[in-house]
This record gives C-alpha cells, sequence and structure tokens, in this order.
C-alpha cells in the first residue's frame, strides 16, 4: 500500500503555525513580488477567492473582508518542510519526496494497523510543526492521489485519512473523481478526454489500451493501469533530473532602458547555469523571453521570445550569457514598458559532446567550479560578471513578509514567560 502524504494549505499552514490568531480566519499567500494568490486557507476559498487572484485587484476585497495577506516566506516555507519530511522518514524506510508539501510512503512492509498508523502519522507531525495533512493510502500512486482528494475534500468525514482498500470502493471514489483531477492529466489529454465523453476517472480506466496508449502515450497507459489496481508506477519512478531549468521573474519596476533589461537577463542566465552545474548537466539550447505589462492596458503590449542554439553543449556561466544576450538583441523592442523576463536551459545532458573545430576554453571549467564554491561558501550571487550590476541585489516587492522564525536568530519567535500576578 501506498500513502500520500499532502500539507493543507501549505504555505497559508506555515503562516498560522506561528501566528495562532489566524485559525479560522481568511488567510493568503501571495506569489513573486506580490503577484496574485498561490496559497488559501478555507476560510479564503470560502468568501470567494479563486487561486491565481490578481493582488492589486483584490486588495479592496481584502480589506472589506478581513483577509490576511502574506508574502511568499520561501525560507520558512522550505525548512518546514524539511521538518515535515524528517518526521515522515521515521514512519518509513522507502520514502519519496515529491514536492515542497507532498511525499509517498511505501507501507507495505510495515505490520502495522495502515488506519491506525496513517492518523498517528498526521498526528505526530502537527504536534511538532502545526502543520495540518490529509493522508490518501491504496495500493498503487495514483489511486493514492485519488484518495487523498477524497481525504481533503470531506475532511470532517474522514479526518483526514481515506484509504482505498476494496474493489468496491475504488469504483465509487473513480466515479465520483472528475477526469482533469487525476493526477497526471494535463490540459491536453483533458481535452482529448472530453472531445469523446470522458468525464471521470472510472470512464477513463473502461477505455481501450490501445487508445490510450495512442493519444496518452505509453506513461497515460500505466496511469490508466494504476487507476486499476496494478501497480506500475513505484516510488521514484520519476526523472530526478530536470530536462529544462528556468529562472523566470517578474519585474519590482517596469523597464523600458535596454542596459536594465540586459542586467536582468544576465542575471536570471547566471542562476540557471548555477542551477543547471549543481544537478551536473550541461545544456546545447537556451531560450529568451520578454514580456510587456498586460495589466497596464493603456501602454503597448508585445511579448516575444527568442531559441538560440549554443555553438556547443556546456554549462558554462560565460558561454551560456553571450549567447542569452545575443538572442535578447534580436527580440527587444524599444519603447516598450517590460515587466517580466525570462531564461530557459533546454537539451539537457550529462554528455559534453564538443565540437572538432569550436571547443570551449578549459579555463572555464575550473573558473565555474571556483565561482560555484564561492557562492556556497558565502552567500548566493557573492561572485558575479560583469555584465551583471556589481551593486545591485535583486529584491521581491514583499510588503507583507512575515518573520524568518526557523531560519534567522535575529527573527526567532519570542515567547512572554513571564508568571501573571
Amino acid at each position: 500500500m501506498y500513502a500520500i502524504i499532502d500539507c493543507n494549505s501549505f504555505y497559508v499552514s506555515c503562516e498560522r503555525s506561528f501566528r495562532p490568531d489566524l485559525r479560522n480566519k481568511p488567510v493568503v499567500v501571495l506569489s513573486n513580488n506580490d503577484g496574485c494568490v498561490i496559497s488559501r486557507s478555507a476560510e479564503a476559498k470560502e468568501i470567494g477567492i479563486p487561486m491565481g487572484a490578481p493582488a492589486f485587484k483584490y486588495k479592496q476585497f481584502f480589506k472589506d473582508k478581513g483577509v490576511k495577506v502574506f508574502s511568499s516566506n520561501y525560507s520558512l516555507y522550505g525548512d518546514m518542510s524539511s521538518r515535515v519530511m524528517s518526521i515522515l522518514t521515521e514512519f518509513s524506510p522507502e520514502i519519496e519526496i515529491y514536492s515542497i508539501d507532498e511525499a509517498f510512503l511505501y507501507l507495505e512492509a510495515l505490520n502495522v494497523d495502515i488506519e491506525t498508523y496513517a492518523h498517528t502519522i498526521k498526528q505526530t507531525i502537527f504536534k511538532y510543526t502545526n502543520i495540518p495533512v490529509s493522508i490518501g493510502i491504496a495500493p498503487t500512486k495514483a489511486l493514492s492521489k485519488v484518495a487523498n482528494n477524497v481525504a481533503k475534500k470531506f475532511q470532517k468525514k474522514t479526518q483526514g485519512v481515506f484509504i482505498i482498500d476494496t474493489e468496491e470502493r475504488r469504483i465509487k471514489t473513480l466515479q465520483w473523481t472528475p477526469v482533469e483531477s487525476v493526477w497526471g492529466i494535463g490540459r491536453g489529454h483533458f481535452k482529448k478526454l472530453s472531445e469523446i465523453g470522458i468525464k471521470t476517472a472510472y470512464q477513463l480506466t473502461l477505455k481501450e489500451d490501445h487508445w490510450i496508449k495512442r493519444h496518452m502515450s505509453v506513461i497515460g497507459l500505466r496511469l490508466k493501469k494504476d487507476l486499476c489496481g496494478e501497480e506500475t508506477l513505484t516510488l521514484d519512478d520519476v526523472v530526478k533530473d530536470r530536462k529544462a531549468i528556468a529562472t523566470t521573474r517578474s519585474f519590482e519596476y517596469t523597464f523600458s532602458q535596454y542596459e536594465d533589461v540586459k542586467e536582468r537577463v544576465v542575471t536570471f542566465a547566471y542562476s540557471c547555469a548555477e542551477k543547471m552545474r549543481k544537478q551536473g548537466s550541461s545544456c546545447n539550447l537556451a531560450y529568451v523571453f520578454l514580456r510587456s505589462n498586460r495589466h497596464d492596458q493603456k501602454k503597448e503590449q508585445y511579448r516575444a521570445g527568442k531559441m538560440v542554439v549554443l555553438p556547443y553543449t556546456t554549462d558554462s556561466t560565460l558561454v551560456i550569457v553571450e549567447e542569452v544576450v545575443k538572442g535578447l538583441k534580436e527580440i527587444f523592442k524599444e519603447g516598450i514598458h517590460y515587466k517580466r523576463a525570462g531564461v530557459v536551459l533546454m537539451g539537457l545532458t550529462k554528455v559534453k559532446q564538443m565540437d572538432l573545430f569550436v571547443n570551449e576554453d578549459p579555463k572555464h571549467a575550473a573558473l565555474m567550479k571556483a565561482m560555484d564554491a564561492l557562492n556556497d561558501k558565502y552567500g548566493a550571487h557573492k561572485i558575479k560578471i560583469a555584465s551583471q550590476d556589481l551593486k545591485r541585489t535583486w529584491k521581491m516587492r514583499q510588503e507583507h513578509l512575515s518573520p524568518q522564525y526557523t531560519t534567522k536568530f535575529s527573527e526567532i519567535i519570542e515567547i512572554n514567560c513571564r508568571e501573571k500576578k
């Protein structure tokens, strides 16, 4: 049996963990630069705040409804995630951390009452972190995700734990589950399934294997079999290394000057290259894009992107930045007020295939190693390249940022232990 442990409204729960006064009140967490809503408490959902709601459009609504708003505090969320995952390792030797707020456990080898064990996991996590979780348990990973949806949707009835342990329950649960809610069903697959009248997860399991394989690939067929109770997706049955690495951000201000935009794009390319080296990869393609401010319709709207083919497979920041800047020059348009840009490195590989006539300067490898070591030791982005602004540090707009309770001594939580007279 597989269990998936999913933290409820994780970012909101992290904020509430240190603020008991926020319980039972509407709370939202905003994305980078306080852009849009990315996490909502149950109370925020009940009053009609949709996921992705632009913060500037809902500013008055938040005020009228008494909604507590937080900027993303990734240091806090990352640390709380590691605490939750550390607790989970005590309950099973076989664990797959799926995301910042989800993890799979394999329970088959454990000689325990599974339902009681699940409630113990839930209570232990809440005791030590104040993070509420939902747990779905089933014979396969895909079914455990479906079970988790039930546990989360019907908290009072399930008490946060739901187990698919019979064929009758499997069928009934799949008949209730919309096909678009199934793990691994993206927009493309959902559109194809809708066109032929498949609306529920159960209807998907009744579709012929050859159709599934033809229109949804082998992975889709494995998903169908998993939903049927036939185990095909095991722990860590995912690609560990990313096939693409991106850094895309909104600017804290709008920029119209080329040099300002260039500095940001160079910094994004630098960040991508650094992430890529950490997983031991190189790349042969880079994509750079620019976007105007879509929320300011009074100004000219513009969006453009350029795919750049690198001269050879490389992990050198210097080479990647040079080629990305060439692409930027082709798409930059004067007179536009730019609000967002991004760099995506693609064609990632573990193998460096050099060209017979054009090769990388052998000094680059040693230089990149030294740069990474210094940044690891003294802090991110301490070492920069000349095309970056050496005095500038990128800072997100975070007008509602909470303290970094667990990762910064100057912001550690304070408790008043004075005896009341």
